[in-house]
């Protein structure tokens, strides 16, 4: 699948790798850029035979935040009714980075380059983030005199710690993917990391779909109920795969000393 702003191929192991692919402009926010990351994350939520996402961009960068010449060149502006709910729980450009906590598998993002604004909360949206240590980022938008609304408040809880996010946020100041790691926006560091991103992929997809999705749902409750609410959700995602026939093959597989053949959900 491919349109002006996004690629999308879907390996037989169930791996979606998805580009953002504005290469001329490092991938910067556009409209059209929007409509097609919020198009493609609604694909990908009934794609049949999915297991996992790899998410990159294409060319020399991530992505480099907010096209503000796209935004300033006149004419109407499809972001400016910012308050209104038109996806769920978000907005159209919130969509751009939720849309990948909402998708049913794991997202795996690859970051490269530059990752700034907009684009450091789209990477946000994934499950791990996996940087190349000279990877320059940066909470951009106070620069521009905007604050973060991508979603960032919301997916940065429980990574960064308050008083640092605090200050990234108001400085706007620049890092590396190497110092990402110590703050929290990266899980791992690697000079190719759409190398490790595909490969953790891979072995996401060699496991039992059923669960690994029911865990992607947990990590949900986990961040926004209470203990109650996740325990008994623990308890409901249990019920809902043990003793199915995946949860059996995994067994199986595994006494057997051999690759398990899983039926997708």
């Amino acid at each position: 699948m491919a349109d002006d702003r996004i690629t999308m191929t879907l390996g037989a192991n169930g791996v979606a790798e998805v580009r953002l692919n504005r290469p001329d402009k490092l991938n910067a926010l556009d409209p059209a850029m929007f409509d097609a990351i919020v198009a493609m994350g609604e694909s990908l939520r009934t794609m049949k035979g999915l297991r996992a996402v790899v998410l990159a961009g294409e060319g020399r960068a991530f992505c480099a935040g907010l096209d503000l010449a796209s935004f300033t060149a006149g004419g109407s502006d499809p972001t400016r009714s910012l308050s209104t709910r038109t996806h769920g729980n978000a907005n159209r450009v919130q969509e751009a980075a939720m849309t990948w906590r909402k998708c049913p598998v794991p997202v795996i993002a690859a970051v490269h380059g530059i990752c700034f604004g907009g684009g450091l909360q789209i990477a946000s949206g994934a499950d791990i983030r996996v940087v190349d240590p000279d990877t320059r980022m940066s909470i951009m938008e106070m620069r521009w005199g905007l604050v973060p609304d991508m979603g960032g408040y919301a997916l940065w809880r429980g990574l960064v710690r308050g008083d640092v996010l605090r200050d990234l946020v108001y400085s706007n100041r620049e890092f590396s993917g190497a110092e990402a790691a110590e703050l929290g926006l990266a899980t791992f560091i690697e000079g190719d990391p759409l190398k490790r991103a595909r490969a953790i992929a891979a072995e996401i997809a060699g496991r039992n779909p059923e669960s690994v999705r029911a865990a992607k749902r947990l990590f949900d409750v986990m961040d926004d109920q209470g203990t109650d609410a996740i325990l008994l959700a623990e308890s409901r995602e249990q019920d809902s795969v043990i003793r199915r026939p995946n949860q059996v093959e995994a067994v199986m597989a595994g006494m057997q000393k051999r690759a398990p053949n899983f039926a997708d959900p």
